[in-house]
């Protein structure tokens, strides 16, 4: 039996050390032998990570012991992760979770058959219940971004593209008197302003409305 851990976290500027120490920490304090911790710095909303990869398909063997820190670490779809842990107890490897005592326990250690089955019944509802949440939490800060990208849209202030928006439509009107009094032709401002035509179009249309309200 070999003994790995796993962290993850989302971006670069996230870092790795609070979950390596914790996994070698409780390793440390249980006298455990720690073959070694796999990491990755990706999105935790599916399994497609160089590092996990390797570690699933070519390092655990049935026996082994995995160690995470929180169920999020694992994966924050909740479906996908219930469906990565299902593989583990398929294929007799341990999940131990740190975030969740009673994954710590050593259950074939207890002599009484109903009592492990009611510990095993209590970690796979405390399992799911934090892969709910961890799921609800990525749904709720998706959803924020997606309000303050409309806002944004409403405001004028992103394009069509989803890129912040060249510049503010107060300094392009200001620009655009130009055009309307005949100084410079519009391909002019656009090499000017560096807008494409569709954009320069979209701020001349938006223009056009409010003078027309």
């Amino acid at each position: 039996m070999k003994r790995y851990g796993y962290h993850r976290t989302s971006t670069r500027e996230q870092h790795l050390d609070r979950g390596i120490t914790e996994i070698k920490a409780y390793c440390t304090a249980n006298s455990l032998e720690l073959e070694k911790i796999f990491t990755d710095q990706q999105t935790g909303k599916n399994f497609n990570r160089p590092r996990y990869t390797i570690m699933k398909e070519d390092v655990l063997r049935a026996g082994d012991e995995l160690i995470i820190t929180e169920v999020d670490r694992l994966g924050r779809n909740k479906q996908e992760t219930l469906k990565e842990l299902q593989y583990y107890r398929d294929n007799g490897i341990r999940v131990k979770i740190l975030e969740l005592p009673t994954t710590l326990m050593d259950l074939s250690a207890m002599d009484n058959a109903m009592a492990r089955m009611i510990m095993e019944t209590i970690n796979n509802m405390l399992i799911e219940l934090y892969a709910t949440m961890a799921q609800a939490e990525i749904e709720k800060k998706e959803k924020r971004q997606k309000e303050g990208i409309q806002a944004k849209k409403d405001r004028g202030e992103w394009d069509n593209y989803g890129r912040p928006a060249v510049m503010s439509m107060e300094d392009f009107a200001d620009e655009y008197k130009k055009v309307e009094a005949g100084e410079i032709r519009p391909f002019e401002l656009m090499h000017k302003l560096r807008m494409s035509k569709a954009t320069y179009y979209r701020y001349v249309n938006k223009i056009s409305r409010v003078v027309d309200i």
